[in-house]
Formats: C-alpha cells, sequence, structure tokens
C-alpha cells in the first residue's frame, strides 16, 4: 500500500515536471510583466509633469509632446498585457492538453484500485481547476506582486509620510489576505464537496430516468436531490459571503486609502513640502501598489480551488503511476490459467474470491456458477484485467495479465458485464468500441456471431441507428445482443460473459448457444457466468464457487454429480443424525 504523502510527492514531482515544460513561457511572461509595470509609472508621471510644469509654464508645446509619448506607452503597456495574457491562456491550455491523457487513464484506474483515496479520483475536474488558476487574472497579479516595492519606492521619493502611509495600507491589506486565507479555506473546501455530492446525485438520478419514472419515484429523488441542493447552495453562499466579505473590506479599505493618501498630500502641499503633481502621482502609484493585492484577494475562490485541484492531482497521480511500455507480445492462444488468486474489490479489505486456481484450453467452455453473492462478478473482473488480483497470477499463454498493455489486453479478451452499457453513438461505434475508425467488416462479423445482425437490420437506420446511453429504444435483449456483438469484435481468444442471457427471450438463448460454439470451434475459450441452467448447456468445463473459495472445477457431468450428490447428503443429514439418536 503506497502511504498518501509519499503518493503526493510523487504525484506533485510529476506536476512539476510538465510545468517546468513551460519555463520559457513563463519567464516570458515575467519579462512582459516587468516592463508592463515599469509603463505602469507613466500614468504618474505624465500627471507630476503637468501639474508642475505644464500648469506652471503654460506651455501648450510640452503639454502636447508629454500627452502623444503617453499616448504610445500606454499602447505599448496594453500590447504586452494583451501578450502576456494570451501567453497565459496558452499555457493553461498546453498543461490541460499535455496531462489529459494521463489524468484520464488514471482516473479510470483509479476507480478499480484499492490504494486511490476517495476525494483523489475527480481528476478531470481537478485538472480544470488548475487550468483555470493558470489562466486567471490572479494569477497574472502574481506576476506584479514583485514590482510593488517599486511603486513604494517612488512614494516615499515623493515623501517619507506618504511612503509610510502606504507602507502601512499595504501591510493592512496583506492581514487582509491572510485573513481571507485561513477564513475562507473551510467554508470553500465544504462548497466545492457538496456541490459534487449535488452534481453525482443529480448525474445518477438523469441516468435511470426510466426506472425513476416507472417506479414513481420522481418525487423522492427530485427531495433527497434537493436536500443535496440544498446544502450545496448554503455552502456556496457560506462560502461566497465569506469571501465577499473579505473583498468589500479590501476594496473599501483601498479607497480609503487613495483618499486618505490625497488628502495628506493635500497638507503637505499646503505646509510646502511637496507640490501638487507629487500628490497626485503619489495616489496613482499607491493604487497601483496595492492592485495586485486586491485581485489576490478578489480571486481567492479561483485560487483555493487550484490549490486544492492540484493536490487532489498530486494524490490522484501519485497513486497510479503511468504505465511504462511494455513489450509486445504475439497473439496469444486461449490458455487461461488462474494460479491461487485473491481478489479484493476496491473499496472494500475483505477478499471477495480467495485462492482460486484452474486451467483452460482452446476449445473449452466453462461455466461458472454460485449464489449471488459468491464471487462470479468478481471472477469475470479479474479474467478481464479490470481489477487487478491482491495476490496470485492469471496467465493468457504463459504471461501474466499485467505483462499487457490495457488496450491491448482488451483486444485479446472480449467481455460482456453482467449490466451492458451503452454510450451515446451509432449501433456501429458501441460495437467497434467507440473506435474512431471503426472496421464495417468486422462489426458485421461481430454482429453474425452474435446472432445480432438480423436484429440490427430490422432497426431504423439499421447499424447508423443511434443509441442513448441507457440503451434509448432498444430492448434490454438487444442491448445484450448488442453487447455480445461488442465483447466479439476483433475476433478475441478468450470470451467472458457475465450473465449474458439475463434478459434474452428463448429465440436469444439459442442464438447465444450457438454463438458459444461457434467461439468453440474457432478455438477461443470461453467462460460464462450463470444461474440459469441454459446458460450453460453448451459448457465442457463446470466452477462452483461458494463464498469466494472454489469448491469444485473440471468436467461439467462430474461436477454436477458431486455437487448433487453433496447437497442431498447434507439435505438428508438431519435425517440420518435422527436415527442415530
Amino acid at each position: 500500500m503506497i502511504r498518501s504523502d509519499q503518493a503526493y510527492r510523487r504525484g506533485a514531482a510529476e506536476l512539476a515536471a510538465v510545468r517546468r515544460e513551460g519555463r520559457l513561457l513563463y519567464w516570458a511572461v515575467a519579462v512582459f510583466s516587468f516592463f508592463v509595470n515599469l509603463l505602469m509609472l507613466t500614468g504618474p508621471l505624465y500627471m507630476l509633469n503637468v501639474y508642475d510644469r505644464v500648469l506652471g509654464s503654460r506651455s501648450l508645446e510640452t503639454l502636447i509632446a508629454l500627452s502623444v509619448l503617453v499616448a504610445f506607452l500606454y499602447g505599448m503597456m496594453g500590447i504586452l498585457d494583451f501578450v502576456r495574457g494570451r501567453v497565459m491562456g496558452r499555457l493553461g491550455a498546453r498543461f490541460q492538453a499535455r496531462l489529459d491523457r494521463r489524468v484520464f487513464a488514471a482516473s479510470l484506474m483509479a476507480q478499480t484500485l484499492n490504494r486511490v483515496p476517495q476525494e483523489a479520483r475527480t481528476g478531470l475536474r481537478d485538472l480544470e481547476a488548475v487550468q483555470r488558476l493558470i489562466t486567471s487574472p490572479a494569477l497574472m497579479a502574481v506576476f506584479d506582486v514583485p514590482f510593488i516595492p517599486l511603486f513604494f519606492a517612488g512614494i516615499f521619493v515623493f515623501h517619507m509620510d506618504l511612503g509610510l502611509l502606504a507602507l502601512a495600507g499595504g501591510a493592512v491589506l496583506i492581514v487582509v489576505a491572510l485573513a481571507n486565507q485561513m477564513t475562507t479555506k473551510k467554508p470553500l473546501e465544504a462548497a466545492n464537496a457538496a456541490s459534487f455530492q449535488s452534481e453525482a446525485l443529480g448525474a445518477q438520478i438523469r441516468g435511470e430516468s426510466e426506472m425513476v419514472h416507472a417506479l414513481g419515484m420522481r418525487g423522492a429523488a427530485f427531495d433527497r436531490w434537493q436536500i443535496a441542493r440544498g446544502a450545496s447552495l448554503d455552502a456556496s453562499i457560506g462560502a461566497a459571503d465569506s469571501a465577499g466579505t473579505f473583498t468589500a473590506m479590501t476594496r473599501t479599505f483601498r479607497l480609503f486609502l487613495q483618499s486618505a493618501m490625497l488628502g495628506l498630500g493635500a497638507l503637505l502641499v499646503l505646509q510646502g513640502e511637496m507640490t501638487a503633481g507629487a500628490m497626485i502621482a503619489g495616489s496613482i502609484l499607491m493604487g497601483r501598489a496595492l492592485a495586485p493585492i486586491e485581485m489576490i484577494v478578489g480571486q481567492w475562490a479561483v485560487f483555493q480551488k487550484g490549490r486544492e485541484g492540484w493536490a487532489r492531482l498530486s494524490l490522484l497521480l501519485g497513486s497510479v503511476p503511468e504505465e511504462e511500455a511494455r513489450t509486445a507480445l504475439p497473439a496469444p492462444r486461449a490458455i487461461l490459467s488462474a494460479e491461487s488468486v485473491t481478489v479484493v474489490p476496491p473499496g472494500e479489505q475483505q477478499a471477495s474470491l480467495r485462492l482460486i486456481s484452474f486451467d483452460v484450453k482452446p476449445g473449452q467452455a466453462v461455466g461458472v456458477i454460485g449464489t449471488s453473492g459468491a464471487g462470479k462478478s468478481t471472477l469475470a473482473r479479474a479474467l478481464t484485467g479490470v481489477w487487478r488480483p491482491a495476490g496470485g497470477k492469471i496467465r493468457l499463454d504463459g504471461a501474466a495479465l499485467d505483462q499487457y498493455d490495457a488496450d491491448t489486453l482488451g483486444k485479446h479478451i472480449g467481455y460482456l458485464p453482467q449490466r451492458v452499457q451503452l454510450f451515446d453513438g451509432t449501433i456501429k461505434e458501441n460495437i467497434a468500441r467507440m473506435s474512431m475508425t471503426p472496421d464495417d467488416d468486422a462489426v458485421v462479423r461481430a454482429a453474425q456471431k452474435a446472432a445480432a445482425h438480423d436484429m440490427i437490420l430490422r432497426l431504423p437506420d439499421g447499424y447508423d441507428t443511434r443509441v442513448t446511453a441507457n440503451g434509448g429504444r432498444l430492448s434490454g435483449g438487444q442491448i445484450q445482443r448488442v453487447g455480445l456483438a461488442r465483447a466479439m469484435y476483433g475476433d478475441p481468444v478468450v470470451l467472458v460473459l457475465d450473465e449474458p442471457n439475463s434478459n434474452l427471450d428463448n429465440d436469444g438463448s439459442m442464438a447465444l448457444n450457438n454463438a458459444i460454439r461457434v467461439a468453440k470451434s474457432e478455438g477461443k475459450a470461453v467462460f460464462i457466468m450463470a444461474h440459469r441452467p441454459a446458460a450453460i448447456q453448451e459448457c465442457d468445463l463446470l466452477l462452483v464457487i461458494e463464498g469466494g473459495a472454489l469448491r469444485a472445477f473440471g468436467p461439467k457431468d462430474e461436477v454436477m454429480r458431486k455437487v448433487l450428490s453433496n447437497a442431498q447428503t447434507l439435505s438428508n443429514a438431519p435425517t440420518q443424525l435422527a436415527g442415530v439418536q
């Protein structure tokens, strides 16, 4: 088990390495920021010269020359500010694009691993939060913070008292910013968590809309969603109120401070200690010096979400290391073996399969039977590599499943889950496993093997009929046939079918048995997790699981006699004991 702090450091190092890829652009932004902040002195210097020179000399030529120069400098400042904003936008997009595939894969893998904390499994949302932080004006304000002393120094040049007032005001704003950070951290975290729970519940209800409607659950579902939504709104309002309080305080105090600067400057002008131009310029400089702090306080929610996203991404990527490139193995034969396999489902501490061992050869079909909760579906997930064994090995043609890349392994093992889920797209795209370049011939062959070809042709647009995530107009049996065709797409050498006839009628069951016969004749290995006897009609071997342990494995007829004999012995045991007594 990887400790959280170790995982965090590994992930943070990976994120930092990706961020360093754009370090030249960050340096470019820093250079642009230097010149932007230098050009910020244009306004105060212009005011200083207008009040102290132009008004005193009444020189129109000097005013025109100064105004033209100022217009040029402001134009250059606007261009540089625009350019650095575009660079930061592209840095954020580049950071996200660079990590999209990595985070997407890690988020999928995290759902099957015990070592990934639940809060770290929202990878794509966290990546977007970091991207928004990079592109936000608040981060550009961070580039402006190092130049704050420059503006304070300019104020001190005008007069010591003005500088001290500005420095005291800046210290107050910094204290407000720190208080904002400490006060709003927990409310923001609570708001984000409540929002996530509300969205997750809403998505779940929408995904099961047919069941909700059919069972008259709309009112109850809405009530529960409204509770989650209300908690999210309350938390969001609380966080917004807290952040808004500090934002208002910061803005109000800054405006008051500018007026105080003007008042103190006016007093110093009346006392003959400084000029009117210096008074105006000092007020402008102070406003510019405090602007980055005000921006950071106002955008603190973006900072907080970005920091939390960075922390969770670090934990996610550190817990799910990037898969190393594996040596490409030749196409395997349908020889599948389990060696003392123990499986612990994600999020649980207790194994649901313990010390399972068997060997299956090409052309053999294995029926896996047992009571509900015995571990049949767990075995199906382990055979497909979805859940990795906590102990033991599952081997395909001698190679452990973890020696195959996940996408490569998926081409060799076809999987029909107990609950078939389609994706938004056409039937062809679903059978082709959502490939961007589906092979039409392979799609039709898979559908024919699954006895789904004729059924698909009767649909309005045939293979181009669009379906939704819940199947749309397709019945449960039709969805299951499409799922079976998807499992057979690409000619896999092993088929793992979990309750494949649960939604099939008699014709569908016969078509399924025919598909199993065809797969066996082609030298494939087939595993069928079943409750209904019709599903194991074509099976050669039978594997019985009881309480997560292997109870029996061998030829179907032999195992059936053994299981029935044991069952009969157990049922007669009370009578025999009674006779003895």
